[in-house]
């Protein structure tokens, strides 16, 4: 399977502006876009290298038959890489993004994957994916859920596009409960992440904005019932690294 130009695969892809944010982050997305990877790096201290390898590992592909995962909001494609590293090319991947500019970075380092050949790219939205029915054994994605304001909906279009038996892993930013971490935490969110952030991006707003998005975030036990109201059984909540990131998983049935 080749990597095809992601604006033939959607052409006629209507976005959904359930999303009233979307222009503003699709712009921001853009903006970030050339120091994306090595902000992320920097900034989680290259723990979310781990956090991808655990959600992945959450989905249980095996190393049997081909299967097809969709990673939405892929950015840069770090998830697709990593699970067609894992299972040596034998899952195929849907990678779709709003975002031209990170699509445009991701099919540069897909280009240079051994197996990059099994991940082909789409520009599009999670409210509005590129698959028909009833088409994936795995939906994953990655610090961007909370980007979407009608997570019922995103969450519902992830069903509508899984096989039965397929699974679901939603890798997201949260709040630590603890007091005290939560107190470092907020310090380092609201203070210093977006002096460095916007340092080395020139788009302070961007990582500005980011602390306000987490902080917002439904907590874990709210989250989860977002995802069975979207059909999603077996769902779990694994915190992770003191609670700063968050792995939801679910299975449709």
């Amino acid at each position: 399977m080749s990597v095809e130009p992601w604006t033939k695969l959607n052409q006629n892809l209507v976005l959904s502006m359930n999303n009233v944010e979307l222009p503003f982050i699709r712009e921001m997305f853009d903006a970030i876009a050339p120091k994306y990877d090595f902000l992320n790096r920097s900034l989680s201290l290259y723990q979310d290298v781990i956090w991808r390898r655990r959600a992945i590992a959450s989905l249980k592909l095996g190393n049997g038959r081909e299967k097809k995962m969709m990673d939405v909001a892929c950015g840069t494609c770090d998830m697709a890489i990593e699970a067609v590293r894992r299972t040596k090319g034998r899952l195929f991947i849907t990678a779709t993004d709003f975002s031209f500019n990170m699509l445009a970075l991701g099919k540069a380092k897909v280009e240079k994957e051994p197996h990059g050949a099994s991940i082909v790219l789409a520009q599009g939205n999670g409210l509005g994916l590129p698959s028909p029915d009833a088409a994936y054994d795995a939906v994953t994605i990655a610090f961007g859920i909370r980007n979407i304001m009608d997570r019922h909906g995103a969450l519902v279009e992830f069903h509508r596009c899984l096989k039965k038996g397929g699974r679901v892993a939603v890798l997201e930013l949260t709040t630590p409960t603890h007091t005290f971490l939560r107190g470092l935490y907020l310090l380092y969110f609201q203070k210093i992440l977006p002096l460095v952030g916007g340092l080395f991006s020139k788009n302070r707003g961007a990582y500005s904005y980011l602390p306000e998005s987490v902080l917002k975030f439904p907590s874990h036990a709210e989250f989860k019932a977002i995802m069975k109201g979207a059909g999603f059984t077996d769902v779990h909540a694994r915190p992770m690294t003191f609670g700063i990131v968050t792995l939801f998983t679910g299975r449709k049935v």
